[in-house]
């Protein structure tokens, strides 16, 4: 009688010429050190694996039960960590988060009286016209802002989901809710939800320049639009420095009375806020003419930094209208 030999280690089935320890079972079923070892022969896991990914899988299995719960959290788990591998491979290294600047005397967020984001309708795209009450429709040659919120924290993907407050002066300098003249009104303020690309795009008016301050838009971060009812909820206030060649162009206009003279006397480097590094991670890319200009910022936020933004600088004091 002849003896049949057992099967050799080497003739089991294999993938990705590993030997399966369960052949007669699906390669998500092969269990949890088969997985962690397919991870381990992939470049790309190696570089999360130090980052949590590996935890991420232990978690993911570990809280499953029975052959086909087992099945499914380990094929997610594998999938998370790829998916989070392919994150890493994407991250710019080079990304330098945008710094914190004050909110300056006129946020209109609650942290000094007036508190435009208590008001229902104060999520919008188009902030040009005053909402709620308030009916005024700001001065001044259009402008589209575009900002983009990248995530530093992970990896430099778009921060979704965030709440943007923008605010800014009209084109005569003056700010909605604060300056005398316009004081009950709420223009050039709104809320915008980041979407899947992290953006958020506001309809608006290209703000004057008044005595003290380089031209600019003002901006606070939120996690969620549940957040914005408290300014101390911000994970990022900062501003946005519109360069000199559009402005020149739109302040010799007759729509931007005083705002030439005020630009001429002063300087980007100059300036109380951007003045430490000259605007170099603020000024935004404009394009257009004075029919109408498209404003665009990326924005990198790291929330794994605490906010630093403080209370008002000295000057830049919107003043009163020109008189005609």
């Amino acid at each position: 009688m002849t003896r049949r030999s057992p099967r050799l280690q080497t003739d089991r089935p294999t993938y990705e010429g590993r030997v399966l320890p369960r052949p007669d079972e699906e390669v998500v079923d092969q269990g949890l050190a088969f997985d962690l070892g397919t991870l381990l022969d992939r470049r790309r896991a190696l570089q999360v694996l130090g980052i949590g990914a590996a935890g991420g899988v232990l978690a993911a299995c570990g809280t499953s039960s029975g052959g086909g719960a087992t099945a499914t959290a380990s094929a997610s788990a594998t999938a998370s960590a790829t998916a989070t591998a392919g994150a890493a491979d994407a991250a710019d290294t080079t990304l330098t988060e945008i710094p914190d600047e004050t909110a300056g005397p006129y946020p209109g967020d609650g942290s000094n009286g007036a508190d435009v984001l208590e008001q229902s309708g104060v999520v919008r795209s188009d902030i040009t016209a005053s909402f709620g009450d308030a009916s005024a429709t700001a001065p001044g040659i259009p402008m589209t802002l575009t900002l983009t919120l990248l995530d530093i924290a992970g990896g430099g993907a778009p921060m979704t989901g965030a709440a943007v407050y923008v605010w800014h002066c009209d084109a005569l300098g003056q700010y909605s809710m604060y300056s005398q003249a316009i004081v009950g009104e709420n223009y050039l303020r709104g809320v915008q939800v980041t979407d899947d690309t992290g953006a958020v795009t506001f309809t608006s008016v290209f703000p004057g320049c008044y005595s003290g301050r380089w031209p600019h838009v003002h901006f606070e971060v939120y996690p969620s639009v549940d957040d914005i009812t408290d300014a101390s909820n911000a994970i990022c206030t900062s501003q946005v420095a519109l360069p000199k060649d559009a402005s020149d162009a739109v302040y010799a206009l007759d729509d931007y009375p005083g705002s030439a003279q005020n630009l001429s006397s002063m300087s980007l480097t100059g300036d109380n806020v951007f003045g430490d590094d000259g605007g170099v991670h603020q000024l935004a890319t404009v394009t257009g003419d004075t029919s109408g200009y498209t404003v665009a910022l990326s924005v990198p936020i790291d929330t794994a930094t605490a906010p630093t933004a403080g209370g008002a600088p000295g000057g830049g004091q919107p003043p009163a209208p020109p008189s005609s």
